[in-house]
């Protein structure tokens, strides 16, 4: 039995005559032309948008962005790389017109039109909705964390710096010593060493005045990154690292297509105080005034979704365990119970504390005040309950809304579930199937523009895939 055979190589063979030929009608690149096409490159900020008289021709940015959305959508990220892709990819060559630009002048792009690239993921989600693709009545908010283009050893502390400076100085000290005895030796013999005890101490000493000056620089901030100077660190939770150096990207997906509807990067790790704004960032994409919106435990602010509740968001938000000191058996907070119609707090020994006054926490929450100074002050089981003369109870001013919220999340369980399933999707597909778990680029604004250029490849991704189930063809609207 023989091999199956191929064409000889030294066969002569006509291919097409031109690079349309290579591209088929339904094919993504034309789709991913087509989009970029409509966008009005001027008015979303490019670089380069408009041509001056003079000079150095410059690529079209339209070209350049497509060469990214190609590349992001086929794992492709580094400018080298897609450098690569213009001289040997087909599909490249066609989206290019054979252009070839290198691996610079691709990187820049990307870095100079970080803000234009942003406009430009919310262009591309207009565009989704006027195609009916999605729903705009329910939609989930997550963050997740990408590693930022900064190494742990290059993030600091005001803990690390004082113990590398204090390991810096001994190390001087040490070499100062030996410097020392060996002065006193004969110095033809200890020439050599000297001089390179000398050269040792000035790469010390070089070192130590790096560290001194990120110490002055930590007395106005908690940590510093000497790579990328906006990331910081955070609770990762994944390739086995409980701490990393991040980026926390908060994501509001809509639950019809699992499409993603707008983003916001952030280098602070907690959600809590997000909620709200990427609420209002849904709506104004989607164009609605009223919003269902599922979040984690992690987005429960008080004062975050009593707004949203106000702005015509009806949130569903997991409340989170509740910390506080711990009281005796059957006097902790919880055993406290509100009578909404009286306005009033009726205790576990049956005694009623009533609203005195408010107050204003550091963090800006406003609490209302109940307490019943004559009922605590002879209470048999006052030692049990306070050490101060009188037990406060302490309510928040919006925490009737709270009540809404948490008792609507308690009852719609099997709506809430749903949450996971529909903001996971992009994670997982990004993060875990494209290997996207890193960011090439530094400094939050940049990181920004790559995050929009990750999310446009997904959805564009997404929506291929649903209108070749419907049997549409994109390349043709």
């Amino acid at each position: 039995m023989r091999y199956k055979a191929g064409e000889d190589k030294k066969q002569i063979s006509l291919f097409p005559a031109s690079l349309d030929d290579y591209v088929p009608a339904d094919h993504i690149c034309r789709v991913i032309n087509a989009f970029t096409e409509q966008l009005d490159m001027s008015a979303l900020g490019y670089k380069y948008a408009e041509v001056k008289s003079t000079g150095c021709r410059p690529y079209d940015p339209r070209m350049m962005l497509n060469l990214y959305i190609y590349g992001y959508l086929h794992r492709i990220r580094s400018s080298r790389r897609l450098q690569c892709e213009t001289s040997r990819n087909v599909e490249v060559m066609w989206l290019m017109d054979g252009l070839r630009p290198d691996d610079k002048t691709i990187c820049n792009f990307r870095k100079d039109n970080s803000k234009a690239l942003r406009e430009t993921f919310r262009e591309f989600s207009k565009m989704w909705r006027e195609l009916g693709l999605y729903g705009g009545e329910l939609v989930a908010t997550d963050s997740t964390k990408f590693r930022a283009n900064n190494s742990r050893k290059n993030n600091h502390n005001k803990i690390v710096v004082d113990n590398e400076i204090g390991r810096l100085e001994k190390r001087i000290s040490e070499y100062m010593n030996a410097l020392e005895e060996g002065d006193k030796e004969d110095e033809l013999e200890k020439a050599p060493d000297s001089e390179q005890i000398k050269t040792a101490l000035e790469r010390l000493k070089s070192r130590k005045n790096k560290f001194e000056s990120l110490r002055t620089q930590l007395q106005s901030e908690r940590e510093v990154s000497t790579v990328d100077p906006d990331a910081r660190r955070m609770r990762s939770g994944g390739d086995a690292r409980e701490f990393d150096i991040c980026y926390n990207v908060h994501t509001v997906v809509d639950s019809k297509n699992q499409l993603i509807v707008d983003f916001a990067v952030s280098n602070c790790a907690s959600d809590a105080g997000n909620l709200k704004s990427m609420s209002q960032k849904a709506m104004d994409i989607l164009d609605v005034k009223s919003l269902t919106n599922l979040a984690d435990a992690g987005y429960y602010d008080s004062q975050d979704i009593a707004a949203c509740e106000g702005s015509g968001v009806t949130c569903f938000v997991a409340k989170g365990k509740v910390g506080g000191s711990k009281k005796a058996e059957g006097f902790n907070r919880h055993d406290f119970i509100y009578d909404r119609e009286n306005d009033l707090y009726r205790c576990p020994c049956n005694q009623e504390l009533r609203f005195k006054s408010y107050r204003k926490h550091i963090s800006g929450r406003k609490y209302r005040i109940y307490s019943n100074t004559p009922a605590c002050t002879r209470c048999e089981k006052k030692s049990l309950c306070t050490t101060y003369r009188y037990r406060e109870v302490l309510r928040l001013t919006c925490q009737d809304v709270l009540d809404v919220v948490d008792e609507r999340t308690a009852a719609n369980k099997a709506l809430y579930r749903k949450r996971r399933e529909i903001v996971e999707h992009p994670f997982g597909t990004i993060k875990a199937v494209w290997g996207f778990k890193q960011f090439l680029c530094r400094t939050l604004p940049k990181v920004t523009g790559e995050t929009a250029l990750a999310y446009m490849a997904y959805n564009l991704r997404r929506v291929i895939n649903i209108s070749r189930e419907k049997g549409l063809n994109l390349a043709w609207h």
